[in-house]
């Protein structure tokens, strides 16, 4: 594992790049600069980009949200979002017809094709997690009532993330209900990182890949399962567990993730 004061030392060492977003291109509010000055770098060298987002929405969403951030339009051909995969299993009726949406409303983009569909949770074949409810917020008490009984039907999460930060305050992600689903004892199908099916998207063996996120659980994780090398970011969603970089490795033993190289902000 080596600290990279600047990706430009291995950028010629691979040909594709898988970019988080969250955290690592953006915080929710603004774009980093410096990572936009990585991505025009290596888009001039005519490496491959990928961003591979958890985001529970279409890709073509999060497309729209980069470009009113002001992300040039000419690194935006190649997004993959965890809600891009849901919802073409979503599209063929994989877990069932019928589905109760648990989230925000503005994520009904995810299932506009079988809006249809949607359904109380007691007549639900499954249980489609986006996020939180906007009536419930952060109480995840509210989640375990509402949760409890629906035990035997499938939760599909579409962002397994737990946190993100928007700004300087964190957010909970659908990742966190369901874990919570989890613990009272129900199944969840994940769409997203860490998870290798998202990655099939993005790239094939042949291509020689490295991997830069902020998330040890997923990003890295990810990386990890498809022996890929990652860059960690280490100014994102676990800057607060950490102090110094020697306490780096206790963090990456505590979340099972081992990076090639770390570096603070995303930096040519």
């Amino acid at each position: 594992m080596k600290k990279l004061d600047h990706i430009a030392e291995i950028a010629l060492t691979y040909n594709t790049y898988i970019i988080d977003l969250w955290g690592v291109m953006h915080n929710g509010i603004k774009l980093n600069s410096k990572a936009i000055e990585v991505v025009d770098k290596l888009f001039s060298k005519e490496k491959k980009l990928v961003f591979l987002s958890n985001a529970p929405r279409p890709s073509e969403k999060v497309k729209s949200f980069l470009k009113n951030m002001n992300m040039s339009e000419k690194f935006l051909e190649s997004i993959v979002t965890s809600g891009e995969a849901a919802m073409q299993a979503i599209n063929e009726n994989k877990y069932g017809k019928y589905f109760y949406h648990l989230g925000p409303s503005r994520d009904e983009s995810i299932y506009v094709k079988v809006k249809k569909n949607k359904t109380s949770l007691e007549d639900c074949d499954f249980i489609l997690c986006t996020g939180l409810h906007d009536e419930y917020g952060e109480n995840l008490e509210l989640y375990n009532q509402l949760l409890k009984n629906s035990l035997s039907k499938k939760l599909i999460c579409t962002n397994p993330d737990l946190i993100v930060h928007r700004g300087n305050v964190a957010e909970i992600c659908a990742g966190k209900i369901a874990e919570l689903f989890e613990k009272l004892g129900g199944q969840v199908v994940y769409f997203g990182k860490p998870h290798k099916e998202i990655y099939q998207m993005c790239f094939s063996e042949k291509e020689k890949v490295l991997a830069i996120g902020d998330n040890l659980r997923t990003d890295i994780k990810g990386a990890n399962n498809l022996n890929i090398d990652s860059v960690f970011i280490t100014d994102g969603v676990h800057r607060n567990e950490f102090k110094n970089d020697e306490d780096l490795l206790n963090l990456f033993n505590k979340y099972g993730a081992k990076p090639n190289f770390f570096q603070s902000a995303l930096t040519w």
